[in-house]
């Protein structure tokens, strides 16, 4: 198959990078030849931590031939340095003495802006305002994919599953009303704006499960074409930003406790590092709540591809006859650290993550001191060392100047459908939990 052009409308392939850096930049999770001309490198731009396991592994494969195109070795070392430095100011500014960054209560002193928050939008402001070297994205692309499942595993380890036993029933059902509501909501509100049927669902899907993997695993199994990708991918990562941040914001002004704001937020918000990051911008105990929930959102996408792939079988039974078969492999739906990190919150519930406890000799403390450390405790504060670097390489390979050329009517769909879901999450949040 001969080369596809290396353009999609006005986007090149550098700016499709961009579009998937909310979410972390992989290697491609579907392989597509068919759908326009959009290059292995523009597709490997979608690749999300949500779906991938590794990247030779498609979770959707339409078995067509592709060419494969070695990509030249590049040196990550800008991007980690860049990324550290900004985590760095992160956690210096999120700790200056004065409002809004420290806040002084009649019982605690609180930091209502996270460092992973500001590590963010300092590298959007870094990445949007300086001409920094384009290696940089490709070290900042490289943390994201091996930093964020392990943070998200460690976060397990803040997590009791007794704790939540009397609202998992009651959180499945919310999960599974709001994946309904905002793909309805995206569809029928997109019709009314005069918006691609296409369009409208993927947007749909996206805001509803899991962001950009949700939009690339759907995007064959509806003959999805380059334009229809273009405005769902840039809509989503553009809303995801902006609920991100809004969420803390309206769940302060709402008094909303741990579990209800981890539960609105693990429902409401697109891509898993931005549940995290608002999460634990609202406490601990919510960050690990909603990162709980959004993980089994995720989860769901296989269910929602799979009957969208029977879809298909019967659309297109004259080509599968032909021997151009969809492929859905349904287990890679569920990511490594998933499991990973069910399993580390399993370990917490039964106690079975040690303590260690310690004497500090005279000569290292003064006197002979005994030292108690909480695995658990350090192994969350880790995680959030580590989201911290790695929402700071996001923002580090955020271009905002292409995001804001998403279509009017595909933002519009979006935003509105991000209002239903979060609207009607709340509401079921207030009657169930």
């Amino acid at each position: 198959m001969p080369e596809a052009p290396a353009r999609t409308g006005s986007l090149t392939p550098e700016a499709f990078a961009s579009l998937g850096s909310m979410e972390g930049i992989y290697e491609p999770i579907v392989e597509i030849s068919y759908v326009g001309p959009l290059t292995h490198e523009a597709f490997a731009s979608f690749g999300s931590m949500e779906g991938m396991v590794q990247p030779t592994i498609q979770p959707v494969e339409i078995q067509e031939p592709t060419a494969k195109v070695a990509a030249p070795a590049t040196p990550h070392w800008p991007g980690y340095v860049m990324a550290a430095v900004t985590a760095l100011a992160a956690y210096l500014l999120c700790d200056l003495p004065f409002a809004p960054f420290t806040i002084q209560g009649a019982e605690s002193v609180r930091h209502p802006i996270s460092a992973a928050i500001l590590a963010i939008l300092i590298g959007v402001l870094l990445r949007n305002t300086l001409p920094l070297p384009r290696n940089i994205n490709f070290g900042c692309r490289k943390i994201v994919k091996k930093i964020i499942p392990v943070a998200i595993v460690l976060t397990g380890a803040g997590l009791n599953l007794a704790n939540i036993a009397g609202v998992g029933a009651s959180a499945l059902v919310i999960i599974v009303l709001c994946i309904g509501v905002s793909v309805a909501a995206s569809y029928f509100i997109g019709k009314a704006l005069g918006l691609s049927t296409k369009t409208a669902i993927l947007i749909g899907a996206g805001t509803g499960i899991c962001g950009n993997s949700a939009v690339v695993a759907v995007a064959p199994l509806i003959d999805a074409d380059d334009e229809d990708l273009v405005l769902s991918v840039g809509t989503i990562n553009l809303l995801g930003m902006i609920v991100m941040l809004l969420c803390p914001l309206i769940g302060g002004m709402l008094q909303l406790g741990n579990e209800a704001f981890g539960l609105w937020a693990g429902t409401s918000i697109h891509a898993v590092p931005q549940v995290v990051a608002a999460g634990f911008a609202y406490s601990p105990e919510a960050g690990t709540f909603s990162t709980l929930v959004k993980l089994v959102r995720v989860t769901m996408l296989a269910p929602f591809v799979a009957v969208l792939a029977m879809v298909y079988a019967r659309r297109h039974s004259a080509d599968i006859a032909k021997g151009r078969n969809v492929v859905v492999h349904y287990a890679r739906f569920v990511p490594w650290f998933v499991w990973g990190f069910v399993l580390l919150a399993t370990f917490n519930t039964l106690g079975l993550i040690p303590s260690l406890h310690f004497e500090l000799s005279e000569s290292i403390a003064g006197a002979p001191r005994m030292v108690d450390v909480s695995t658990s405790l350090e192994l969350k504060r880790f995680a959030k060392i580590l989201l911290t670097l790695a929402m700071a390489a996001i923002g580090l390979e955020l271009n905002v100047r292409v995001l804001l050329s998403v279509g009017g009517r595909a933002f519009l769909t979006g935003t509105l459908a991000c209002i239903a879901l979060a609207s009607i999450s709340l509401g079921l949040i207030t009657i169930m939990i």
